[in-house]
């Protein structure tokens, strides 16, 4: 017997349901951001490996752990992209986008990394991405928040997340605050957990982030980032403040917000919840300014945000999403009835719309119509011997009263308007 072929380790098969709830996050995500005059872009999956390596920063946990990369025929290193900021500042050099313009982007697709895969963390991972370019007052960095809390509404989990912000300064600011902090560290390192003795040599702000007790602990007594934060950055942050205040959007000033990436500036901010555990962080984003002359265009502000369609997808598997494949479910027996009933359903496809799903293959009514409930149909449509005899549809109504009537198939589009309340 041949060995059964499964999903690769951490990359995940996304069934109906859960399919369904990453188009309802996709959704509504689309119609927020359309309200405020973002435009969708499409970008490559594989990118230059060197893109991730100038960008995100070689001493980062994505280049050096977590990175898909290879070599192709040509022997050029590529990369399966972990993440889409990069990328994005790529597209807008390559396509002229940056130097004196303003743009609104967004993108969704998979990024990949090479993590323990475990309960919403995912090797291959979804997300949808924010990215505003040109911009540099903190009313833009306002605006991507105020887009958040609205998305949150829509999707009715606004009660169940909370921001926190804080900022980082400028390269000055953190480049002093950094030196002060290995200085702190380095007399208390035998106290560090393995994982943040590492990154004291090489990424030292990522301690900040530390989940183990201990070193939280011995944090404490360490350089504050704050008191190192420049004052125009500092003033940014206290005008981005006072338009969520006006706003009414509440958030929390947390110290220990750096981000995991090297090219964040000045505003970084995460949208956390405590209903996933430990993968408490939903959405998380920040100002990158210095990205794009990285790659060689002119200086330009820029601010962002990534959502993880993975974890904001747990959060409604206590929801029920809609079971329905079809709002019309059309049943048939005999030969005939089946070849008529398949042009009958493609004209109220095409009058009305509707969602329209047509048993194939013979069975008896009886079992057709068990079919026709289960689907989750709110209507059946019969064509049997006594229905095409007399030149008519047979309409059920499977929810409620189940009553049933006849309907001659040209009148069948008024009939199915009426019962799902559509105008003409």
């Amino acid at each position: 017997m041949s060995q059964v072929i499964k999903a690769v380790r951490g990359m995940q098969d996304l069934l109906p349901e859960k399919k369904a709830r990453f188009r309802r996050i996709e959704d509504q995500a689309r119609r927020v951001l359309g309200q405020y005059g973002y435009q969708e872009v499409g970008l490559p999956v594989i990118e230059n490996t060197h893109l991730f390596n100038r960008l995100v920063g070689s001493t980062t946990d994505i280049v050096e752990k977590e990175m898909y990369s290879f070599n192709d025929r040509n022997d050029e290193s590529l990369t399966l992209r972990p993440e889409g900021t990069a990328g994005l500042v790529r597209f807008v050099n390559e396509h002229g986008l940056a130097f004196n313009q303003t743009q609104r982007l967004w993108y969704t697709g998979p990024m990949f990394r090479y993590e323990r895969p475990q309960k919403g963390r995912y090797r291959q991972f979804d997300q949808i991405g924010v990215e505003c370019i040109g911009m540099q007052g903190p009313d833009i960095d306002a605006e991507l928040l105020l887009l958040c809390a609205r998305l949150w509404r829509a999707l009715g989990i606004e009660d169940q997340v909370r921001l926190e912000i804080n900022s980082i300064g400028d390269t000055a600011s953190r480049q002093a605050f950094s030196a002060a902090l290995v200085e702190f560290l380095n007399d208390r390192s035998d106290e560090l957990d393995e994982d943040s003795r590492r990154r004291l040599e090489t990424n030292p702000m990522r301690i900040l982030d530390s989940k183990v007790p201990t070193t939280q602990a011995l944090l404490s007594g360490a350089p504050r980032l704050k008191d190192f934060v420049d004052a125009q950055s500092q003033q940014h942050f206290e005008d981005l403040c006072a338009i969520l205040d006006a706003a009414k959007v509440e958030y929390h000033v947390n110290p220990k917000i750096v981000r995991g990436l090297d090219y964040y500036n000045r505003t970084v901010f995460e949208w956390v919840t405590d209903s996933l555990g430990a993968q408490g962080t939903i959405c998380g984003g920040g100002r990158y300014d210095g990205l794009v002359e990285q790659l060689g265009g002119k200086p330009t502000p820029c601010v962002g945000f990534a959502l993880g369609l993975d974890r904001l997808a747990l959060m409604f598997e206590d929801r029920p999403e809609e079971a329905a494949t079809a709002q019309i479910y059309a049943v048939s027996v005999g030969d005939q009835a089946r070849r008529e009933m398949m042009v009958v359903a493609e004209m109220l496809r095409e009058e009305t719309g509707l969602k329209i799903q047509v048993h194939t293959g013979s069975g008896k009514l009886k079992a057709q119509m068990k079919k026709a409930d289960a689907s989750g149909a709110e209507v059946a449509l019969i064509l049997a011997e006594d229905e095409l005899a007399a030149g008519v549809v047979a309409l059920r109504e499977l929810r409620g009263t189940a009553h049933q009537t006849t309907v001659v198939a040209g009148d069948l589009p008024e009939a199915l308007r009426k019962i799902f309340k559509q105008d003409r």
